[in-house]
């Protein structure tokens, strides 16, 4: 793709590394962008900016928040005996839509890969631990995707939360082995959260 502007050539490379977009989306992104007010473009900016210097993680959950504790751990109204435990922040966004999941969140930020190099000691696991620990927790649910290292990561958490008596159960198997958390449509892992089992009846065998 040839472009006569060197500026342009340099946002259409940038805005391509930005994941599902190609060049020729992000030619068209930034051709869009060159034809709009400079104040709008100048609000783009800042808010792309505002959002990477200033977004930080709930010192609770780890989940994504623009103050030390997120909003869904400073609600009232949720059941703090109750947490559910996801990988990412997707998934948070993913189940908050299902309005079935009424507990606070425990952000791991990855699943235990072997393969990847990646152990409980790189996931946000002490936090949790520290979070039973403190007392209050009755149950947490591992709603973790339906891969192999979904399940090592739950079969993991499963013996360290019995270890402090807490009940542990998983999202029924509404979401299809293999697939992730966030691409599952809103009614089936509504349902998921509605159904969970205990986690040795729920993991599969």
């Amino acid at each position: 793709m040839s472009i006569s502007s060197t500026l342009l050539e340099n946002a259409v490379d940038q805005l391509a590394t930005l994941p599902g977009i190609g060049r020729r989306t992000a030619m068209r992104l930034a051709l869009d962008l060159l034809r709009r007010e400079p104040e709008e473009v100048a609000r783009f900016s800042e808010a792309v900016r505002k959002m990477r210097d200033e977004v930080r993680y709930c010192d609770v959950c780890c989940n994504i928040s623009d103050e030390p504790k997120c909003a869904i751990c400073r609600d009232p109204n949720r059941d703090a005996s109750l947490v559910c435990v996801v990988e990412d922040i997707r998934d948070v966004i993913a189940i908050e839509n299902t309005r079935q999941f009424k507990g606070l969140y425990h952000v791991l930020g990855g699943v235990i890969s072997p393969m990847d190099g990646i152990g409980p000691d790189d996931l946000h696991t002490r936090e949790l631990m520290d979070r039973v620990q403190q007392g209050g927790i009755r149950e947490t649910v591992l709603a973790l995707g339906g891969t192999l290292e979904g399940d090592t990561t739950g079969f993991y958490l499963n013996r360290k939360l019995n270890e402090h008596g807490i009940l542990v159960t998983t999202i029924a198997r509404g979401i299809s082995v293999g697939a992730e958390l966030d691409q599952a449509d809103e009614l089936t892992l509504g349902r998921s959260i509605a159904d969970r089992k205990p986690y040795e009846l729920g993991v599969r065998r």
